[in-house]
Parts: structure tokens; C-alpha cells; sequence
């Protein structure tokens, strides 16, 4: 995230919540920096899923959006003003300018919660290239009224077997070591763990460190320390913000 880009953010926070809670939040923001700045980093083998669709309760209802237009203006308002709407709506025309998709959950026809897919390519630098057929999950969010009914494990789970009977072949995604509730939707779904690593751009070049020893050698195409050109031309980089914590 950009410096303009957080203070842009912790100004709307502060619009929202006062002077002493944002700075409560910028010592949280700080010390996450610092001392748990990791993410962990997740894939998906998409052709061992067993079936091609899930059955959903009947009180919750996945919608897939692949253009601003087919988002209801209730729905548009409510992702848009949780957070920072500028930002919000930037993000959006970027994304779907990529042709991503835009997933969201509804319980009872209220929306409880939407994450992001982009198929072969990611929004910014990544840890490693995606293939054609690989699938980037970002930036998924459920709202607080929502939270501990396990509707992001739902969500990812329905969009992981549409993605599979599509013919997709990966999905990756990825949540900051201090983040429980995203951490746990990985685990509790198909995806695996590839490590952790942190990255770091400067000068127009993006450096990868994978943590410890590890090693990520799925399909040979990860080493444990990168260094990539970041370009606009075939980005190659997850921004995943399970954030159920904010």
C-alpha cells in the first residue's frame, strides 16, 4: 500500500471513528508492520476437488459480478462506504478493467460479505508468476454483523468449485501472519500452504525473502528469494486482504 494511500485511509478512519481510536489504529498498523509483516501464502490444486458444485443453505445466495453495472446501488453503497469510497471505487474500476470478478455472499438478501477472483494475472508484483489457468483470490471481507458464521469459508469454498468446473486449474491466495480469521479460511478449505515470505519494491524492482528454510516447489516455478521487474504489463501480484479484524 502506497504512503498517499495510508494516509488517505487512516483520514477517512478518523472521519469515522475520532482522533484517539485512529491512533490506537496506526500503533496496531505499526506494529503489524514491524513485528508481523509476513504473509502466508496458499494454493489450491483445483482438479482434486471431488465435485463441480456445492449446495448452499437455503437462506444464502452467491452472486458473481463481472462489471460495475450489475452491481445494485444498495450493494455498490454498502462495499464502497465501509472503508474509504474513494479508494473503494478506484479499486473496483481497476479490477474489473482486468476483467475480474467480483464475488458476492447474501444471508436472507442482505450482504454479508464479497471477495475478489483475477484469472491469469495479478493486480500488483506477486511472489510468482501465475500461469493462464491460475486463479488470484484478494481481498475478500465480510462485515462485522456477519462475522463468526463461517461465511467466508462458504464463500471461497462455492467459488473454488465454479472455478474448477470452469476448467481453471490453481487458485492461489494469501493473509498477513496476524490475520486468524483469513489464516483459518485457508485452512479450513482446499487450499494449501506454500510458506511465507515478505516483499519489498524499491527502485522499480520487486525483492521477495521467503522466511526460514522453506521452500516453495510447486511445479518448480517458485525460488526462495526473487528478484522481478514490477510491471504494469503482466502484473504478477496477490493483495488478499482477508481482514475480518478491521
Amino acid at each position: 500500500m502506497g504512503f498517499s494511500t495510508s494516509i488517505s485511509r487512516f483520514a477517512d478512519y478518523q472521519r469515522r471513528n475520532g482522533f484517539l481510536a485512529t491512533i490506537r489504529r496506526i500503533g496496531l498498523a505499526a506494529k503489524r508492520s514491524f513485528f508481523s509483516n509476513r504473509m502466508v501464502l496458499f494454493y489450491c490444486d483445483l482438479s482434486t476437488l471431488r465435485s463441480s458444485t456445492t449446495d448452499l443453505p437455503s437462506s444464502l445466495k452467491v452472486e458473481r459480478k463481472r462489471n460495475e453495472a450489475e452491481i445494485s446501488p444498495q450493494d455498490l453503497q454498502q462495499i464502497t462506504s465501509f472503508w474509504n469510497p474513494k479508494l473503494a471505487q478506484r479499486n473496483i474500476k481497476e479490477r474489473f478493467g482486468l476483467r475480474a470478478s467480483l464475488w458476492l455472499i447474501k444471508f436472507e438478501d442482505q450482504l454479508a460479505g464479497y471477495g475478489w477472483t483475477l484469472q491469469g494475472r495479478t493486480v500488483e508484483s506477486h511472489y510468482f508468476p501465475l500461469g493462464e489457468r491460475d486463479v488470484q483470490f484478494l481481498d475478500f471481507h465480510v462485515f462485522p454483523k456477519f462475522r463468526g458464521r463461517a461465511m467466508d469459508w462458504v464463500l471461497m469454498t462455492h467459488i473454488l468449485h465454479t472455478l474448477a468446473a470452469e476448467g481453471a486449474a490453481r487458485a492461489y491466495g494469501e493473509a498477513a501472519e496476524w490475520n486468524r480469521p483469513s489464516l483459518s479460511s485457508f485452512a479450513m478449505n482446499s487450499f494449501r500452504r506454500l510458506g511465507s515470505a515478505r516483499k519489498f519494491t524499491a527502485l522499480g524492482r520487486t525483492i521477495i525473502l521467503w522466511a526460514g528454510n522453506e521452500t516453495v516447489q510447486h511445479r518448480q516455478r517458485v525460488k526462495k528469494v526473487s528478484l522481478s521487474p514490477s510491471t504494469g504489463k503482466r502484473p504478477t501480484s496477490p493483495v488478499c486482504a482477508h481482514d475480518e479484524s478491521s
